[in-house]
C-alpha cells in the first residue's frame, strides 16, 4: 500500500475521488489537524502584514522606557 497527501483544487476532483472509493479501489481518511497546525496556517497566511524590524525596535524601545519610568 502506498500512501499519498494531496491538495483538493478543484471540487470535481473531489468527486472524482469520492468515485474511487466507492468502487473500493482507494481509501479516503481525513486526519484531525492540530492546533499547532491551524495556528501556522493563520499565521503563515498573516505573513504579509507583519510588522517590519523598525516598527518591532520602537515597540520595545516604548515599553522598555515605560517599565523604567516606574
Amino acid at each position: 500500500m502506498e500512501t499519498i497527501k494531496i491538495d483538493i483544487l478543484n471540487p470535481k476532483a473531489k468527486a472524482l475521488l469520492d468515485d474511487l472509493a466507492s468502487l473500493d479501489l482507494i481509501r479516503i481518511r481525513q486526519e484531525p489537524s492540530s492546533n499547532f497546525s491551524n495556528l501556522l496556517q493563520k499565521l503563515r497566511s498573516k505573513a504579509d502584514s507583519a510588522p517590519s524590524l523598525e516598527d518591532i525596535t520602537k515597540e520595545v524601545e516604548a515599553i522598555r522606557k515605560a517599565r523604567y519610568e516606574k
